[in-house]
C-alpha cells in the first residue's frame, strides 16, 4: 500500500481556537510576559467550571478562577434553622440523623441546616441525563420484573376461570375464613380485579415516571478562620463521605457534587451562617466562554484562550430556575461585586448575554452598568447579539444607556471554515448571518468591532466532553475581552495609566476595516498588537480619561438614525458634546478648569454637512448637522460618521463621532402596494436590503422569494424588521430560514405597520458554496378594524367593530376565537424588608430593599396558567425597577415554577388545588417598594377548548341570531361593519370556570379569509416569533352571572312565608342537640345522647353523631363503634333503598324530597357500615390477618358486599374502609388503587405515608426509595428563597 504521509498535512489547531486574526499569536510571541498576567476578567454568564480543561492556573502557576459567586439565587439553600449536637449527631431538616465528623473543628458548637435537591442545582442536559441514569440504575430492573410477576399472575388467574377455594385471595396467599358462597364469589372477583390492579399500577408508574432527584442535607458551620458546608450526597447521615468544602474565594476548593454526575459546586456563605450559596452552572456555555477568554494549558499552548495569563472571575447571572434566564437580581449583584471589591479588582467585563429592549435611554439596571464603566472605571465588553441579518438588531448590552460598552460582532476567518466547520473549501471571510447588526434604536453603532465567533474549545466536566464547538457573538466577545486583557497587561507592566475611555478609542481607531457590511464589523477587526502601540505612543492625552458624551436631537440620543421617513427633503439635527472624567463627581477640580482641546471634525459623505473645528472646554459645545437625502438612491441605507480628531494631534485617532444611519426607502410602489426587484446574484454570505415605506393602511406583507440558475438546494435567511418607536425590534418582526430549489418560489407572511419603513433583508448562508440567483417580489394588504383591542362587555351583548379595506380588494372571513381565562388577583400579604450583606448592598452603603408579594390561587380541575404581572412584564434592562421573579408553590410548599419580566414564555401545568404565588421585587428605594404593596397579578389559564363567538354583518342579525358573517369581497376605501355577540357564560367550557363579575376571557379576531394569514408563525434560531398578521386581541369582560331560572311556584317573591308549627320548632331543637353530640367531651356526649334517643327513640342522625363521637375516641372504643355501627345498620331497612335507586325514573309528584330523605338514610348506612369494617380491621390488622377468625373475615366480607350495593369502593365516604378491607384480605393492588386516588385527590404527609407503606408491602420498593428520597423537597417547612 502506498504511503500518505508525503500528502497529509498538519492539522490547523490555529483554527480551533482562533488568535491569528487579531493579532495575538504575533503579540505573544513577541510579548510572552504581556499575556493577560495581573487582570482579572469577570465572566457574567452561566457559571464557569474550574475544574475544566485549561482552567486551572495561569501561566505564573496561580489559580486561573480566583472566585466563584452565583448571583442568580437559584442555589441557595436557606440554613437559618440552628441545632446543636447531641452525641455527636444533629438531625437535618429531612429528618435524616446527620453523624459530624470528628475531624470538624468547630469552636462554637453550632451548626445551620438546610436542604437542597441536586436537579434543581443541574442545567438541563445534565437533569436529563441524571434521570435517565437513576431510572436505569435503580428504577427499570426491579420494575420490569415486578411488572413481568405481575402480568403473569394476571393471566394465570384470567386461566383459572375463577375458580379457586373460598380460602384462597386470588393471588395464591391465605386469607383464611369466608366458606358461604357469597364470600367466595366476592373473592373470586376482587383477585381477579387485584391482578390486574397491579399490571395496571405498574404500566400507570411507568407511564408517568418522574423524579425529583435526591434531597441533600446541608450543614454550614465556621472553624474559627472560614465559613464551610457539608452537603450529604450519601443520602444517609454520612458527612464523612459528603461534598465538605470552604469559601471558595478564600480556598479555592470545588468538587463534584456526586461521582456519576461531575457537576462542579463551591459554596459560599451569607448572613452569618444562615445562607448557603451553592454555585454551580446553568449551562455549558459559560465555561466555553472563559477558556476562549482565557484557557491556560501549560502542555499544549497551542490550545490556549487569548490572555492565558488572565484569572478569572465567575458570576453566574443565568438563573437555573428559568432555563438559564438572566435575572434583574443576577445582574445587580454581579454589578455591585465589580464596582468595589476588597479582595481584589476587576478589570474586564465579559457579558456574552443579553435580550431586546423597547427603550435603552432609562432603566435601573443600565444606571448601574453606567456606574460600572463611568464611575468605577471597569471596561465592558458584551456579545451584539445573534439576532441578524436585519439592522438595527443589537441586543442590551451594548445598547445601554451609556456608550461605553464594547459591543462585538462575530466574524468567521477562512481558517476556522477549515478547522471548525471542516468545509470542502475556504471561502471569504465574513460576518457569520445570524450575528446582530447595528445601529441601535438611537443612533450608536451598535457594534464596535468584530472578532472571530466561533471556538472549539473547553466544556464543563458534566458534558462528559473535553471540548465543544460553538458560535455567536458569545464567542466574539470573550475573545474580545481576552485581547482587552492582553492590552491591560502590557500597559500595566509599562506603567502606563489608562482608562475605559483611552483603551475603547484605541480598539476603535486601531480595528482593521474589512471589505464587509459596516453594520456587522463595526469600526473592524480588533486587533492587539496595533492598539498596544497605539496606546503606548499616544499616552499622556488630556482626554485619556475623558468620555465624550454625545447627544443628538431632542430626544437626545447616542447618535442620528433616520428610517421612518420618506427621504424627501433636508433635515438638520442639534448634535451636543460634554466631556466627561471617568468618576466625574470626585474628579480632581483642577484637571477639568485646565481641560481645554480644539478639535477639528471631518465627513466623508456628500449628503451630510457639519462644521470643520469645535473648540472642547469642560462644559457642553453644540452644533449643527445638515443632511440631505435628496439624490440617493432609494431603497438603501447609507451610513457615515461625523468624526473628530484632535488638532494637536491628528495621528491619536478620532476622539468622538457622532454616527449617521439614513434610510431612504421606496414610496412609490406599483398599484400602490406592490414591489418587485430584479433577480440578483447571491454568494455565500452575500445580503441584500429592501427598504420600503409601508402604506398607512397596510396590516400584512406577503413576500414571494423566486429561485432560479442552480440545480442545487440554495439556503436564505428571510429577515423583515420595522422599528417602532419605544419597542423592541422583535415587536415588528420575521425571521426564517428557507432553503428554495431551482425555479422554486417560496412565499412568507408577516405583520406590518403603517408608515414604519420596512426592511426586507435577505441573506445567503455564509457557508454556502454555491452561487444562487433570487429575485424578491413584495405584497401589501390591508384589513383593518377600527379598534386594535377590542372589548365586549358581556351586558352589552352586541359589539360592532368597522374594518377596513385601504388597498386593494380583500376577501374577509371574521372569526373571534377565545382562548385564556384571565382572573386578577390580589396580594393577601406584601413586606418590604432589607435585604443587605455583601452581595445585596451597594458601595457606598446603599443597601438594596425587596418587595415580597402573596398571592393565593385556586384551582377547580386541572388547568394550564400563566402568570403576569402586567406593570412588570415584557420589561427588564429597561424597568424601573431592579428585578422581578414569581415563584408558584403547592399546598405544601413544593416549588412548582417559576417566571421573571418575560411572563410569555413561562406557563404551568397544574393539577387542581390550592397553590401560592409569590412575587419578588428589588430596587435600592424602599419609598418606591412600597407603592407597590397593592400590585394585582394576573393569572391566564388556558382553556381546555376554544370558544367561538358568533360574527354578523349587521346589527339585526346579531340580536336576533340570525345569518352569521360569510365571506365578503371589500373593494379598496370600503368599510364593513360586522357584530360580535357575547358569549354564553351557561357554555359547557366557560361554566366550569367558576366566573366571577371583572374577570374577562381573552382571545383573538381576525378577519383575512386566508388561512395562511391567519396562522403566520416564523421560527427564529432562539424560538418561534408569532408574527399574527391579522389577528387582533379580543377581551370579553364579565359584567354578571346568569341566574338560575326559578320555578313558578317560587317566582312571587312577593308570597307570605307559612308560619312555623310548634313541631318543626321541636325537630329544630333535636337537630341542633344532634349536632351538639359529637362536639362535647364522651360524657358529657354521651349524656345529651342519650336524652334525645329518649325523646325520639328512632333518631339515626343522633345515632350517627354517637358513632362519629366514639370513633374519634380512638382505638379504646373500638368495641363501642362495632356496637353502636351495628345498631344503626339493624335500624336501616335496606329494601326500600335498593328499590328507590333500583329504579330508573321516579314520577312521584314529591320525587325531590323522597330522593333527600332517601340518600340520607343510604349515606347514614354506608357511613355506619364503613365504621364498623374499619373497626374490625383495625383490630385484625393490630394483631395479625393470618389469625383473623373466620367468622370475622366473613363479616368483613359481607360488610363489603352491602356498600358496593350502593356505591363503588372509590367513593370517597367508603373508602377508607376498602383501603383496611384490602389489606385484611391481602388485595395490596386494590388497596394501592384507592391509595393513588386519594394522593391525585391531594397529597399529603399522610396520604404519601399510606401510599409508600402500601409500596413497601407490594415488594415495590423502588417506588418507595423514590417517594422517600425526594419527600423533603414536596414538604417544606419554609419557602424557597428567592
Amino acid at each position: 500500500m502506498a504511503s500518505t504521509t508525503g500528502v497529509l498535512g498538519d492539522f490547523p489547531c490555529w483554527g480551533l481556537l482562533p488568535r491569528k486574526e487579531t493579532g495575538v499569536i504575533s503579540f505573544l510571541s513577541k510579548n510572552p510576559n504581556y499575556d493577560g498576567r495581573g487582570v482579572v476578567i469577570a465572566i457574567f454568564d452561566s457559571g464557569v467550571d474550574p475544574g475544566a480543561p485549561g482552567l486551572q492556573v495561569t501561566t505564573e502557576g496561580k489559580v486561573k478562577v480566583i472566585d466563584r459567586i452565583d448571583g442568580s439565587g437559584a442555589g441557595d439553600v436557606d440554613t437559618s434553622t440552628v441545632v446543636t449536637p447531641v452525641d455527636g449527631t444533629i438531625t437535618g431538616v429531612s429528618g435524616r440523623k446527620l453523624k459530624i465528623p470528628e475531624t470538624w473543628v468547630n469552636p462554637s458548637g453550632k451548626y445551620h441546616i438546610g436542604v437542597k435537591g441536586s436537579f434543581s442545582l443541574y442545567p438541563k442536559q445534565l437533569r436529563e441525563r441524571m434521570t435517565k441514569d437513576r431510572k436505569e440504575k435503580t428504577w427499570d430492573p426491579l420494575h420490569k420484573e415486578l411488572l413481568a410477576e405481575a402480568q403473569r399472575k394476571a393471566i394465570e388467574n384470567q386461566k383459572s376461570n375463577g375458580s379457586s377455594s373460598s380460602g384462597t385471595n386470588g393471588n395464591g396467599s391465605g386469607g383464611g375464613g369466608g366458606n358461604s358462597s357469597t364470600s367466595s364469589n366476592l373473592l373470586e372477583k376482587l383477585g381477579k380485579e387485584d391482578a390486574e390492579s397491579r399490571v395496571s399500577q405498574l404500566n400507570t408508574l411507568e407511564k408517568k415516571y418522574s423524579d425529583l432527584g435526591p434531597a441533600y442535607d446541608c450543614v454550614v458551620y465556621h472553624d474559627g478562620q472560614v465559613w464551610r458546608a457539608c452537603i450529604d450526597t450519601s443520602e444517609c447521615g454520612h458527612l464523612a463521605s459528603g461534598v465538605h468544602l470552604g469559601e471558595y474565594r478564600l480556598t479555592h476548593q470545588w468538587s463534584a457534587l456526586t461521582q456519576n454526575d461531575h457537576y462542579t459546586v463551591s459554596i459560599n456563605v451569607h448572613n452569618d451562617g444562615n445562607l448557603l450559596e451553592i454555585v454551580g452552572m446553568c449551562s455549558s456555555h459559560g465555561t466555553h466562554v472563559a477558556s476562549i477568554a482565557s484557557a491556560n494549558f501549560p502542555d499544549n499552548p497551542e490550545k490556549n484562550g487569548v490572555a492565558p495569563g488572565a484569572q478569572i472571575v465567575s458570576i453566574t447571572i443565568g438563573d437555573n430556575r428559568i432555563t438559564g434566564m438572566e435575572t434583574g437580581t443576577a445582574l445587580a449583584r454581579a454589578m455591585m461585586r465589580v464596582m468595589k471589591n476588597p479582595h481584589y479588582n476587576v478589570d474586564v467585563i465579559n457579558m456574552s448575554y443579553g435580550e431586546h429592549a423597547h427603550w435603552s435611554d432609562s432603566g435601573r439596571l443600565g444606571e448601574l452598568a453606567h456606574e460600572v464603566v463611568n464611575k468605577y472605571g471597569v471596561i465592558w465588553v458584551a456579545s451584539a447579539g445573534n439576532h441578524g441579518p436585519a439592522l438595527a438588531t443589537v441586543g442590551v448590552p451594548p445598547d445601554f444607556q451609556s456608550d461605553s460598552i464594547i459591543g462585538v460582532g462575530a466574524y468567521v476567518s477562512p481558517d476556522m471554515m477549515m478547522a471548525e466547520y471542516s468545509m470542502i473549501e475556504k471561502l471569504p471571510g465574513c460576518p457569520y448571518t445570524w450575528s446582530s447588526r447595528g445601529p441601535t434604536e438611537d443612533g450608536a453603532r451598535g457594534v464596535t468591532v468584530c472578532a472571530p465567533g466561533g471556538a472549539i474549545t473547553s466544556v464543563p466536566t458534566f458534558t462528559l466532553r473535553s471540548n465543544q464547538l460553538m458560535n455567536g457573538t458569545s464567542m466574539a466577545s470573550p475573545h474580545t475581552a481576552g485581547c482587552v486583557a492582553l492590552i491591560l497587561s502590557a500597559l500595566k507592566l509599562k506603567s502606563i495609566p489608562y482608562s475605559p475611555y483611552s483603551v475603547r478609542r484605541s480598539i476603535q481607531n486601531t480595528a482593521l476595516h474589512l471589505d464587509i457590511d459596516v453594520f456587522a464589523q463595526g469600526h473592524g477587526l480588533i486587533q492587539v498588537e496595533r492598539s498596544v502601540e497605539h496606546l503606548i505612543q499616544q499616552a499622556g492625552g488630556v482626554e485619556d480619561k475623558v468620555r465624550f458624551a454625545v447627544e443628538c436631537g431632542s430626544e437626545r440620543k447616542k447618535g442620528i438614525h433616520i428610517r421612518n421617513w420618506k427621504a424627501d427633503k433636508p433635515m438638520d439635527v442639534s448634535v451636543a458634546v460634554e466631556p466627561v472624567m471617568l468618576n466625574d463627581t470626585e474628579a480632581d477640580p483642577n484637571e477639568k478648569l485646565s481641560f481645554c482641546m480644539e478639535l477639528v471634525m471631518t465627513c466623508d459623505a456628500p449628503w451630510v454637512k457639519a462644521p470643520g473645528c469645535l473648540q472642547m472646554a469642560y462644559t457642553i459645545r453644540s452644533f449643527q448637522v445638515s443632511i440631505d437625502p435628496r439624490g440617493l438612491e432609494r431603497g438603501r441605507v447609507y451610513f457615515t460618521s461625523v468624526k473628530a480628531y484632535n488638532a494637536s494631534n491628528v495621528e491619536k485617532g478620532v476622539m468622538f463621532e457622532v454616527p449617521i444611519t439614513i434610510v431612504v426607502p421606496f414610496v412609490e410602489l406599483y398599484h400602490g402596494y406592490q414591489y418587485s426587484c430584479q433577480a440578483e446574484v447571491f454568494r455565500a454570505g452575500h445580503i441584500r436590503r429592501h427598504f420600503i415605506y409601508v402604506p398607512m393602511e397596510a396590516t400584512w406583507a406577503t413576500v414571494s422569494l423566486k429561485a432560479s440558475h442552480s440545480d442545487k438546494c440554495q439556503r436564505f435567511t428571510l429577515h423583515a424588521v420595522q422599528l417602532k418607536p419605544k419597542s423592541s425590534v422583535k415587536t415588528l418582526e420575521y425571521y426564517k430560514v428557507t432553503n428554495l430549489g431551482c425555479n422554486e418560489t417560496s412565499s412568507h407572511v408577516f405583520s406590518v405597520r403603517g408608515g414604519y419603513t420596512l426592511e426586507v433583508c435577505l441573506a445567503r448562508w455564509w457557508s454556502s458554496l454555491v452561487d444562487g440567483q433570487v429575485q424578491v417580489f413584495v405584497e401589501f394588504h390591508s384589513l383593518r378594524p377600527s379598534q386594535e383591542e377590542v372589548t365586549l362587555f358581556c351586558s352589552d351583548g352586541v359589539q360592532r367593530v368597522d374594518v377596513w379595506s385601504g388597498l386593494r380588494n380583500e376577501e374577509m372571513s371574521p372569526q373571534a376565537t377565545l382562548k385564556h381565562h384571565a382572573q386578577v388577583l390580589m396580594p393577601t400579604e406584601s413586606k418590604v424588608e432589607v435585604l443587605g450583606g455583601v452581595r445585596d448592598t451597594i458601595p457606598e452603603s446603599r443597601p438594596v430593599y425587596q418587595l415580597i408579594l402573596s398571592y393565593s390561587l385556586s384551582l377547580s380541575k386541572q388547568a394550564e396558567v400563566t402568570p403576569k404581572c402586567s406593570m412588570l412584564s415584557d420589561v427588564l434592562y429597561e424597568s424601573t425597577l431592579e428585578s422581578q421573579l414569581w415563584m408558584l408553590y403547592d399546598h405544601n410548599k413544593q416549588l412548582i415554577g417559576c417566571g421573571d419580566a418575560y411572563s410569555n414564555k413561562y406557563s404551568l401545568k397544574l393539577e387542581k388545588g390550592d397553590y401560592t404565588i409569590r412575587l419578588h421585587v428589588r430596587h435600592e428605594r424602599p419609598d418606591l417598594l412600597e407603592k407597590l404593596s397593592d400590585l394585582p397579578l394576573t393569572v391566564l389559564t388556558k382553556l381546555t377548548q376554544e370558544v367561538k363567538l358568533d360574527v354578523y354583518t349587521s346589527f339585526n342579525a346579531a340580536v336576533a341570531s340570525g345569518k352569521k358573517a360569510q365571506t365578503v369581497t371589500m373593494p379598496p376605501g370600503t368599510c364593513q361593519p360586522i357584530y360580535l355577540t357575547a358569549p354564553s357564560l351557561s357554555d359547557k367550557i366557560l361554566k366550569g370556570l367558576g366566573l366571577t363579575p371583572g374577570q374577562a376571557l381573552l382571545g383573538t379576531l381576525s378577519f383575512a379569509k386566508d388561512e395562511q394569514v391567519r396562522k403566520a408563525v416564523s421560527s427564529h434560531k432562539f424560538g418561534p416569533i408569532r408574527t399574527m398578521p391579522d389577528q387582533y386581541l379580543l377581551r370579553v369582560v364579565v359584567t354578571e352571572l346568569p341566574c338560575k331560572k326559578r320555578s313558578a311556584s317560587n317566582s312571587n317573591s312577593e308570597e307570605k312565608k307559612e308560619a312555623k308549627t310548634y313541631s318543626e320548632y321541636l325537630e329544630a331543637l333535636r337537630d341542633l342537640q344532634t349536632a351538639w353530640i359529637s362536639k362535647l367531651d364522651n360524657e358529657n356526649g354521651e349524656q345529651l345522647y342519650k336524652e334525645v334517643m329518649s325523646a325520639h327513640p328512632d333518631h339515626l342522625a343522633a345515632q350517627l353523631a354517637r358513632l362519629q363521637a366514639l370513633d374519634a375516641g380512638g382505638a379504646q372504643n373500638r368495641a363501642a363503634v362495632i356496637a353502636q355501627a351495628t345498631k344503626i345498620v339493624s335500624a336501616v331497612d335496606t329494601s326500600p333503598l335498593l328499590a328507590f335507586y333500583g329504579t330508573k325514573t321516579d314520577t312521584r309528584s314529591d320525587a325531590a324530597k323522597y330522593k333527600t330523605q332517601m340518600d340520607k338514610q343510604r349515606n347514614t348506612l354506608l357511613e355506619a357500615l364503613s365504621r364498623q369494617g374499619s373497626a374490625i380491621c383495625a383490630d385484625v390488622l393490630s394483631a395479625s390477618p393470618s389469625e383473623a377468625a373466620p367468622d370475622v373475615l366473613e363479616q368483613l366480607d359481607t360488610i363489603a358486599s352491602d356498600i358496593m350495593k350502593f356505591v363503588e369502593p372509590t367513593d370517597s365516604k367508603v373508602s377508607g374502609f376498602f383501603i383496611s378491607y384490602y389489606r385484611v384480605r391481602k388485595f395490596d393492588g386494590l388497596a394501592l388503587r384507592l391509595i393513588s386516588r386519594q394522593c391525585e385527590e391531594k397529597w399529603t404527609r399522610e396520604n404519601e405515608a399510606k401510599l409508600t407503606e402500601a409500596y413497601s408491602r407490594l415488594g415495590w420498593t423502588h417506588i418507595s426509595s423514590l417517594i422517600t428520597s425526594s419527600h423533603p423537597l414536596r414538604f417544606r417547612t419554609n419557602y424557597a428563597p428567592f
